[in-house]
């Protein structure tokens, strides 16, 4: 075995070892572990990337429920003033002329609230882009999320008029859909947390199985590298007592 300075070439390996912590360093440190590694490492980012995905979807959710409770709030307010406007034993016809500018104006901020809500440049509730789908891992796995329709026309409101005949029941049903919509986003986002603990779970244990098949014990290898430079010393030694012996076996043949 070659030697450099008494250290040989399979020392300096067993040091990059050691320096790097891993012990699977190459295909020549054992082919099919090194196989195995980084088929478990691609599966790890897998998982990465997928409850990075699942972290978008929530925060999809919430901007959606956000959006929702605030039209859950112009509607409170037109079923107010619609109640106030069936009071025609004492509102005149301006009166509730007056109310409808008020009730027109809610309705605008639904509408702009619904054709406005977005994330990273997606349309969440004026029905355009109602599903999406997310990967949750790198094996092909999904979920898909629904954020709901939220325009004037999907709640039943856009004519909804209280200086003429109108029907309360009108915007008790339009609150009935968004409360339905942030029930059904408050579900999925239950189902997402569910998916995310799971997805960073099989990271965590790919992970932990790729470690036990790459990762060096340390203490052991030091050890093992002790006993090794020991026999090489011990060998060299004995390779120069021999020379030493053989020199001297010459000397007195010639003497």
């Amino acid at each position: 075995m070659s030697s450099i300075s008494g250290v040989s070439a399979s020392s300096y390996a067993d040091y990059g070892k050691i320096a790097s912590g891993k012990r699977v360093q190459t295909s020549a440190d054992g082919a099919a572990e090194l196989s195995i590694i980084e088929k478990e490492d691609a599966q790890a980012r897998g998982y990465d990337a997928g409850a990075n995905n699942i972290g978008s979807a929530q925060d999809m959710l919430r901007v959606a429920d956000g959006a929702l409770d605030g039209i859950t709030d112009h509607l409170q307010r037109i079923r107010e003033l619609a109640v106030q406007a069936s009071n025609t034993a004492v509102l005149s016809d301006s009166d509730r002329a007056s109310i409808q500018k008020e009730v027109d104006q809610l309705k605008q901020g639904i509408a702009d609230i619904a054709a406005n809500t977005a994330f990273n440049t997606k349309n969440l509730l004026d029905g355009s882009n109602m599903e999406f789908r997310f990967a949750t891992d790198g094996n092909g796995a999904s979920v898909t999320v629904n954020t709901g329709n939220a325009t004037l026309e999907a709640l039943g409101i856009a004519d909804f008029d209280v200086t003429g005949d109108f029907d309360i029941t009108d915007i008790d049903e339009a609150l009935s859909i968004v409360t339905s919509q942030r029930s059904s986003a408050g579900a999925q986002s239950n189902a997402l947390e569910h998916a995310y603990n799971y997805t960073t779970g099989a990271a965590l244990n790919t992970r932990a199985s790729k470690s036990r098949l790459e990762d060096l014990d340390i203490p052991e290898a030091i050890s093992e590298l002790k006993k090794k430079q020991t026999l090489e010393q011990y060998k060299l030694m004995m390779q120069k007592k021999q020379m030493e012996h053989n020199v001297n076996r010459m000397r007195n043949m010639f003497t």
